[in-house]
């Protein structure tokens, strides 16, 4: 699932003239690794990492990639709103967000 995701990504960022359909592949490249991550602390049957007294320590799930994708989001998102503002200056600019008439207009 992750590697279709990153693949239809990839697509999107490559092939891809529209600038918004180019953000939307960032997204989907950005989902993909974030399901990788969470896919890496994940355990058959795993508990929540809370320990009490008298337990033992069987089969938990790890925290650490909860953690990171909680961040990655975050920093994703403020990496989808810089985009989405630059692509909303450069249509205001060139009146178009494909590419390839950008590249051919001057100014």
């Amino acid at each position: 699932m992750c590697f279709v995701l990153f693949s239809i990504g990839l697509y999107c960022i490559l092939r891809k003239r529209n600038i918004i359909k180019i953000i939307i592949g960032i997204v989907i490249v950005e989902y993909a690794l974030n399901l990788f991550l969470i896919l890496i602390g994940y355990r058959i049957h795993g508990r929540a990492p809370i320990v009490a007294q008298d337990q033992e320590i069987l089969n938990m799930v790890d925290p650490l990639p909860q953690a990171m994708v909680s961040t990655s989001i975050v920093i994703g998102l403020a990496i989808i709103v810089v985009l989405i503002s630059l692509a909303i200056r450069i249509y205001e600019k060139y009146g178009t967000f494909d590419i390839t008439k950008i590249r051919r207009l001057k100014g």
